[in-house]
């Protein structure tokens, strides 16, 4: 599978735009590894190569063990592996992001509020929103994960 385009290079405001809606959410009270477990969750259902690599790497530079990473696609059956506010944060991710699908029920408002501040829940919400638009940028023009492109150079050479 072969990159379309380059959307950084043809449309640097729309992705500069992209990238203020990071750094306000980066600078968010939400907590970095909470954001990146949610961005690798959202690029599992969206099934975005790149993210899942790029985000994977992240957490791994960040510390997270790799059994918690490979575990995230089935937190639920994971015991005490995500505390309450991790597990909070992915049902909210599944849910907002299979929005034509769920309709984002009272019941998983209800619970995200339960766990997340008012202020919280948007901020998270826009880091959802964001995750899925970066994941279709990705995939609608075939961003090459690192990990592939680490493949062909070792082939290269």
């Amino acid at each position: 599978m072969s990159k379309r385009l380059d959307y950084n290079q043809i449309a640097p405001a729309g992705v500069k735009a992209l990238g203020g809606v990071y750094g306000y959410v980066m600078q968010s009270k939400l907590p970095a590894v909470l954001v990146e477990l949610v961005y690798l969750r959202i690029s599992q259902i969206n099934n975005c190569a790149y993210c899942l690599d790029m985000h994977t790497r992240d957490l791994l530079k960040k510390g997270q063990n790799i059994e918690k990473l490979a575990l995230v696609q089935a937190w639920r059956e994971a015991g005490n592996l995500f505390d309450a506010r991790e597990r909070a944060a992915l049902a909210w991710a599944e849910t907002v992001t299979r929005v034509a699908e769920t309709g984002v029920p009272d019941e998983a408002y209800q619970a995200a509020s339960a766990v997340f501040e008012e202020r919280e829940l948007v901020d998270l919400t826009l880091a959802i929103g964001l995750m899925n638009a970066y994941n279709r940028m990705a995939i609608s023009f075939r961003n090459t994960p690192q990990a592939a492109i680490e493949k062909q150079n070792e082939h290269a050479a």
